[in-house]
């Protein structure tokens, strides 16, 4: 019969004591042999470059992130041990797949033409294996995708995301997203208003919006724009 050890001061898992605590994804590190051809290529992307800080014992840290992104990608010396090139399926979220592509190989960047899976994870077969052309049937939302590399192999993939999965979040809004995220919240605080106390409805749009980027539900986005202003009373 298996012992179970207790740790010092802990409490329970999802007891009082477990609240969620924010964790941002906000870096990656990628490897690279050459960081002057790297940074040259990031730049050529459209990228924001943030940093590039050298220090006296040959340390390096070149920072550079894309358009609307949330997260950064970081490459420099002594900054990992893994080889060049071995960083692949880095993630890019897209509304328009082809738009994205077409600014690439505008900028002189080989990419890969837009295609779906023919079988499951046929998008990360480095040989190509498996796709088909074109975007998904209907452009399928999560099912559409096209892969460039940079100098040194590391591999980025566009996904393109038109209508999140429900909890999935609402990060880097566009304007027609932003639009159909505003349209929801009326909807929903005109459910709210009729038996609500006196409050502004900018308060109630803001822990609604908030919510929802944060992954909620629209119901579950809503229960909390209610207990934000009733709370707050």
């Amino acid at each position: 019969m298996a012992t179970l050890h207790a740790f010092p001061n802990s409490e329970p898992i999802g007891g009082a004591a477990a609240e969620a605590v924010d964790m941002r994804f906000e870096v990656v590190v990628i490897p690279v042999a050459d960081v002057d051809r790297s940074k040259e290529f990031y730049a050529k992307l459209g990228w924001r470059l943030d940093a590039d800080f050298p220090f006296d014992n040959g340390f390096r840290i070149v920072q550079f992130t894309p358009p609307g992104s949330g997260c950064s990608v970081q490459f420099g010396t002594k900054i990992t041990s893994a080889a060049p090139g071995s960083a692949q399926g880095l993630y890019l979220i897209v509304s328009d797949v082809e738009a994205a592509r077409k600014d690439l190989a505008a900028r002189g960047i080989e990419v890969s033409e837009v295609f779906h899976p023919g079988t499951p994870g046929a998008q990360f077969q480095i040989d190509g294996s498996g796709r088909i052309s074109g975007r998904a049937p209907e452009h399928a939302t999560y099912k559409s995708f096209a892969t460039f590399r940079d100098p040194d192999g590391n591999g980025w993939l566009f996904q393109e995301i038109t209508t999140r999965l429900p909890g999935r979040g609402l990060s880097n809004l566009d304007v027609a997203t932003l639009a159909e995220l505003l349209q929801e919240t009326e909807k929903h605080h005109g459910e709210y208003e009729p038996t609500a106390p006196k409050h502004h409805w900018w308060d109630w749009y803001s822990a609604y919006i908030v919510a929802r980027e944060n992954g909620r539900t629209p119901e579950q986005a809503a229960r909390d724009a209610k207990i934000h202003i009733e709370g707050a009373r």
